[in-house]
């Protein structure tokens, strides 16, 4: 990107001011609690609430409400709301408040975490349209995107209908703050009171726990860009690292979560950050322990066949050996209008998009578009033009980068639901 296609950017500074003060009062209180001087029950309780911050984040934040790799029951739903409002990462929903107590200005991180993240696995390493991109130096993907007001010009494009119908997100969105305050510095302070110990708790479960899940959720951003294997994809600079699994409640195998999230089209939804039994990954054990209980339903995985396509293609790629075939080969029919309107006749309901050429059926894929339902339906209608005659939206551009950085998978599987080459005289107009 040339300087004049660079992002302008302006520094956050309530953001940064809390941000480093933050650290500035854990470092300082830490000195004169270190701890040695602290009893284990507030040590213990630290670690604990670390953890289950973490899972508010890895299970509820992103495997729920990002990426909807499952259902959840109200009452899940509820305490992944807490667990995650406790991480002091924004709640679930954005919003916005104009800054008038002091006491508010120390939540300043508060903006649509999940619909940033879904912008992210949609524009992965884009320097202008990722929030965190790692092609902007491993600095600024950890941390130093926090000290930037955020443009996010094509945050409009990320679904968000799921996210407004939820009445727990709703709640939290509205109630953020001190949602954010009971659970991350009072419920603390009150557990360290029952071993009297209020003091030492708000260090090391408020500040100190506030850091460590900070951080090791950035590590997701910058350490799972920056070293470890790709054995899914290396379309993006997602890599696996074991460390970043043990840190943040399995998140580890983030090639194969960029894999299924930025390829998403080919890799449906999956609740687990690795397939592997091997792969370190709590939030899928317990996603899956809840499943068996019965407090969660709709759990999904990729199919086995196309997890393994991409390893195979990774496999032959790292050797040197190239599929030569070409992703438009087609041997099946060649349609006009009036067979393509024939087949969505007969087929009630169904979606038809023109991509490339070709006639694609996404009807069985319509839950699930990242996008949402509603983004292919638009893209699939057939309107009058200025001149009177039939048009029909080509979706090339929104495939081919517009809306999204498709990778290898998405074409693949684009091209396994074309079902017809448009023919020389397909008469109804294609439009932009």
């Amino acid at each position: 990107m040339s300087p004049s296609q660079q992002p302008t950017v302006k520094i956050w500074w309530s953001n940064a001011t809390f941000f480093v003060s933050t650290h500035i009062a854990a470092v300082i209180c830490v000195y004169l609690r270190p701890p040695t001087t602290i009893p284990r029950e507030t040590l213990l309780m630290a670690f604990l609430l670390w953890q289950l911050a973490d899972f508010g984040i890895t299970i509820g934040y992103h495997r729920l409400w990002s990426h909807r790799t499952f259902r959840a029951n109200l009452y899940v739903r509820v305490v992944l709301a807490a667990l995650g409002s406790s991480a002091f990462q924004g709640s679930i929903k954005w919003w916005c408040v104009h800054i008038k107590f002091v006491v508010i200005i120390l939540m300043i991180l508060m903006y649509f975490r999940c619909l940033r993240h879904r912008l992210h696995h949609r524009f992965t390493d884009d320097l202008q349209h990722d929030p965190y991109a790692a092609t902007r130096g491993l600095f600024y993907s950890h941390m130093g995107w926090i000290f930037f007001k955020p443009v996010y010009e094509r945050v409009k494009l990320v679904d968000r209908e799921d996210l407004d119908r939820d009445p727990v997100v709703r709640f939290q969105h509205e109630h953020y703050v001190p949602l954010a305050i009971v659970f991350g510095y009072a419920v603390p302070v009150g557990l360290g009171s029952l071993w009297r110990d209020p003091v030492g708790a708000f260090i090391y479960g408020g500040l100190v726990t506030r850091l460590a899940v900070w951080h090791c959720t950035f590590l997701v951003n910058s350490l799972a860009h920056w070293d470890g294997p790709q054995p899914y994809s290396d379309e993006d600079t997602s890599r696996g690292n074991i460390v970043l699994a043990i840190l943040t409640g399995g998140e580890g195998n983030h090639n194969f979560v960029c894999t299924q999230i930025h390829n998403r089209h080919a890799f449906p939804h999956d609740y687990r950050s690795g397939p592997s039994r091997l792969d370190w990954d709590p939030s899928k054990w317990i996603i899956a322990a809840l499943h068996f209980l019965g407090l969660i339903q709709s759990v999904r995985r990729a199919r086995p066949e196309d997890i393994n396509e991409a390893r195979f293609y990774m496999h032959h790629k790292n050797h040197g050996i190239m599929d030569s075939g070409s992703d438009n080969d087609w041997s099946g029919e060649e349609w006009n209008c009036e067979q393509a309107r024939t087949y969505i006749t007969g087929r009630p309901g169904a979606c038809l998009l023109v991509i490339d050429g070709f006639l694609v059926d996404v009807s069985v894929y319509l839950g699930e578009h990242p996008g949402g339902a509603a983004l292919l339906r638009d893209y699939s209608r057939i309107s009058l033009g200025d001149d009177g005659k039939e048009t029909w939206r080509d979706s090339s551009w929104a495939f081919g980068g517009g809306l999204n950085n498709h990778g290898r998978a998405a074409k693949r599987k684009m091209g396994e639901l074309r079902v017809a080459k448009i023919s020389d005289n397909f008469y109804c107009a294609i439009r932009t």
